[in-house]
């Protein structure tokens, strides 16, 4: 074998003894180690970023609780500002009313609404501003005189004689209780100087009162063009009207007799047929259909409800009463700290409370007779 054989031998030999020699190993091992070390740093997760993480994960959890309240709340009962637009399917056999509205009478909270905006004629709910702007402008005893224009009204009417004077206690009866068409346009004239005159004071006094799309053209409600109302607005006014105690009184009575022995019937049957009524008004014209606004109070509960363009006018509106104290009793069971709950109602009954003072106050004041 030559030199250079022997020389290749030994450094194979060399090399294998390098590398299976306790050094060599262990020089292995090193170097598996910080492999292994290095990746064993690049995976280990960080505790401080876990904990962030997991508090970050639990405020979420909580405010997705919160928003779940909320909701169930919401769809509980609607709010002011959501109202119950879908109309439940036990309802949508029943009524036979173009349009409806239920608010409760002292948070102002919508329990009900269907197409509750559209307006319509109002026929004689229209009379609930003329006998307030009547309670509020003259006393009981003031002689009114009736023109051959208002004695000339066709019925419904009390049958006023031209120059006849007549009290005006007797007449806001008339239009109140028996819906009365020339007692109306009495009132205006002696009001306003004119029926026409009279209706633009309504309209101001509808707006004053929270009603936006109620123009009036008559003083009695019947058929004008451009006159109009909606179940919203009639309900809001009535709502309004309703806490001056004299007007209350006067919807509250089935019967009254006049100054000359005349008796007067209310048109709303619904004090002596349904539960909780306290006052209401009736009309009806061939454009307007039969209309209605009234306030219902059972417990502790009011509510108002108002229709426009009815075919069965006491059905639509005895299942109208019984649908708002459902709602109101779904109401009622939601905790304070949810929206609508308890606090809401606070609020609102003690701004009642400050108005019904202030209405006493200009009862007293003026010191009018009733009948």
């Amino acid at each position: 074998m030559g030199l250079f054989s022997y020389r290749r031998l030994f450094s194979v030999v060399l090399l294998v003894f390098l590398l299976v020699s306790p050094a060599g190993a262990q020089t292995q091992a090193k170097n598996a180690k910080a492999v292994s070390l290095r990746s064993l740093h690049k995976f280990t997760p960080d505790q401080s970023k876990i904990t962030k993480k997991q508090e970050r994960y639990t405020d979420a959890a909580r405010v997705s609780v919160e928003e779940l309240k909320r909701k169930l709340a919401a769809e509980s009962l609607p709010s002011p500002h959501n109202v119950a637009a879908e109309v439940p399917a036990k309802l949508k056999g029943k009524l036979t009313c173009r349009s409806a509205y239920i608010m409760d009478a002292r948070t102002g909270r919508v329990l009900y609404d269907r197409s509750a905006d559209q307006p319509g004629q109002p026929a004689s709910t229209i009379k609930i501003l003329t006998g307030l702007i009547a309670v509020e402008n003259l006393n009981g005893k003031e002689m009114v005189q009736a023109s051959a224009y208002a004695a000339n009204m066709p019925a419904s009417k009390i049958h006023l004689k031209k120059g006849v004077f007549y009290r005006a206690a007797d007449l806001i009866n008339a239009v109140l209780l028996a819906s009365a068409n020339d007692a109306s346009v009495a009132l205006a004239e002696k009001l306003a100087g004119s029926e026409q005159a009279f209706a633009r004071l309504m309209t101001k006094k509808a707006q004053s009162l929270g009603a936006q799309n109620t123009i009036c053209k008559s003083a009695n409600g019947l058929t004008r063009p451009g006159q109009q109302t909606t179940a919203r607005d009639l309900a809001t006014v009535f709502n309004r009207a309703m806490h001056n105690p004299d007007f209350a009184e006067r919807m509250a009575t089935a019967q009254v007799r006049t100054s000359d022995g005349k008796v007067l019937r209310s048109h709303n049957k619904a004090l002596w047929t349904l539960d909780g009524a306290v006052g209401g008004k009736t009309g009806y014209t061939d454009a307007a259909g039969k209309t209605y606004v009234g306030k219902f109070q059972r417990g502790g509960q009011a509510i108002i409800v108002s229709l426009l363009g009815s075919a069965s006018m006491w059905e639509d509106v005895a299942t109208l009463v019984e649908h708002g104290f459902a709602r109101q009793e779904m109401a009622a069971r939601l905790p304070e700290d949810v929206p609508g709950g308890a606090l809401a109602l606070q609020g609102n009954q003690k701004s009642m409370r400050e108005e019904h003072v202030q209405y006493a106050m200009l009862a007293g004041q003026k010191k009018k007779t009733r009948i």
